[in-house]
């Protein structure tokens, strides 16, 4: 079995609060010790954080953030004087960010996605673009490693043009690891086209298993091979649900990695710590995990 060390591979979730960044933090730094089994260049690597409404993953890898830049999508201006009131701009957009009232053209900022198509299509070519910012795109470093992550500005809904920004830093030639938003809305599904493999990671209740068939739906429409993390495994004493482990049995889904609850974990990650850094035997399981990860990949090509 060979290691491919320049896939593009997505952490993702049904639901929020599996531990999604917990696994993607924690695999780029076990990928990344000196001294680890398997140590690729730290150079080599890259993090990107797109759950952009809230990153956290900085809070984990404490990057040095070396620059910022402002994320823009345009919105339409309308010229009163010039608009003849054909409305084809109102009925053009999809989403409502233009409405035609009482001989007025009316623009809701809000809603608008900033595809251009209603200048593009106005007939009396009053409609001008303005630059409205909806957030920002923070790169850095830890180590040698590169580190990026997307933040949305409060009240903005946007998120897609921020991932889709944050993408364009992938280096095809680097092991690019993407810490995806949770859910499966279209923040995710940007943040998921273009995987090479994509680490699902549930838990094993109730909840964990609806939202891991959501999630696993959506990668499957999306043609992209994937494997499963159940994080806090052992919760079955708890009240957890093995049919977790029976749907990916029944769906042939790989589970890459069991993780076991426990209270030493927990209170590392409240800390703020990386488990890697303080248990030996999960330093291992996470190269384990990119191991299975990389056999699955080859196995389906």
């Amino acid at each position: 079995m060979g290691v491919n060390s320049n896939l593009t591979i997505v952490v993702a979730s049904g639901k929020g609060g599996t531990g999604k960044t917990t696994i993607a933090t924690n695999l780029a730094r076990a990928l990344s010790r000196e001294d680890g089994d398997l140590r690729i260049p730290q150079e080599m690597i890259q993090l990107i954080d797109c759950d952009v409404e809230e990153p956290n993953s900085h809070l984990f890898l404490r990057p040095e953030l070396l620059e910022r830049k402002e994320v823009y999508i345009s919105i339409p201006e309308v010229d009163g004087e010039k608009c003849i009131q054909c409305a084809r701009c109102s009925e053009f957009c999809v989403y409502n960010a233009l409405a035609y009232i009482k001989g007025s053209i009316l623009i809701f900022p809000e809603l608008c996605h900033g595809c251009g198509g209603c200048s593009f299509i106005c007939p009396a070519h009053a409609i001008s673009e303005s630059q409205r910012i909806i957030g920002w795109i923070d790169q850095g470093k830890i180590g040698k490693m590169e580190f990026l992550q997307g933040e949305l500005k409060i009240g903005t809904p946007l998120a897609p043009p921020i991932i889709k920004q944050l993408k364009e830093a992938i280096d095809q030639d680097k092991l690019t690891i993407i810490d995806a938003p949770p859910g499966t809305s279209c923040s995710v599904v940007s943040s998921l086209y273009g995987a090479d493999y994509v680490i699902l990671v549930t838990e094993p209740t109730p909840f964990g298993l609806n939202d891991l068939k959501l999630a696993y739906e959506v990668v499957q429409k999306m043609q992209i091979p994937c494997g499963v993390v159940i994080n806090r495994a052992d919760l079955l004493s708890s009240g957890g649900d093995i049919s977790v482990e029976d749907f990916c049995r029944e769906m042939d889904i790989p589970i890459l990695l069991r993780i076991p609850f426990n209270r030493e974990y927990a209170s590392c990650y409240a800390r703020g710590d990386l488990l890697v850094d303080q248990f030996p035997d999960l330093q291992k399981a996470f190269i384990q995990l990119f191991m299975a990860v990389c056999a699955n990949k080859e196995g389906m090509n």
